[in-house]
């Protein structure tokens, strides 16, 4: 077989080991110069995920503040505000550790809404009481995203984006 006389021909031929090692090379290149950023991949994983779910998605408001609580030590704490047509949710992060958080959410109307927290392969759910409140009091850190589901069965859940605690 004779070798192909111009690019036509070359994009027709099949691939071979100069070809399998090249693109080695290059998406070696890439992982130096631009690698993939931390948690897109979970991203993408969660978006892809949402059309099979068909529920409403959350849009989402942070803020940060420090907090000194009547002592010397001030606790770093911050409030991410979610909010969609159902309902609006507001949770408080506060740092328990370098590892861990404690998080104090409110949910809007929020009586008898049932909260589930992902993170990673962990699944958490509460019940939020009568004024819409719910804790998750130890949680470690971590890309989390919630789901919120009212107690009306008709009513599809609220899914917020996903955010590091």
């Amino acid at each position: 077989m004779s070798a192909p006389r111009n690019l036509d021909e070359l994009a027709a031929g099949e691939i071979d080991d100069i070809d399998i090692a090249n693109l080695h090379r290059m998406a070696q290149l890439y992982e130096l110069l631009d690698p993939v950023p931390a948690g897109l991949v979970e991203r993408i994983q969660f978006g892809i995920t949402l059309d099979a779910l068909h529920a409403e998605i959350a849009e989402l408001q942070r803020s940060s503040d420090l907090v000194g609580v009547r002592s010397e030590e001030v606790t770093e704490s911050q409030t991410i505000t979610f909010t969609s047509a159902a309902l609006t949710a507001m949770v408080t992060i506060t740092a328990l550790s370098s590892d861990r958080v404690r998080l104090d959410g409110w949910v809007a109307p929020g009586d008898g809404v049932s909260v589930e927290l992902r993170i990673g392969s962990d699944v958490m759910g509460t019940v939020c009481d009568a004024d819409g409140r719910f804790v998750f009091d130890d949680v470690a850190r971590g890309l989390a995203q919630f789901v919120l589901r009212v107690p009306d069965p008709d009513r599809l859940p609220v899914i917020t984006p996903s955010v590091e605690l």
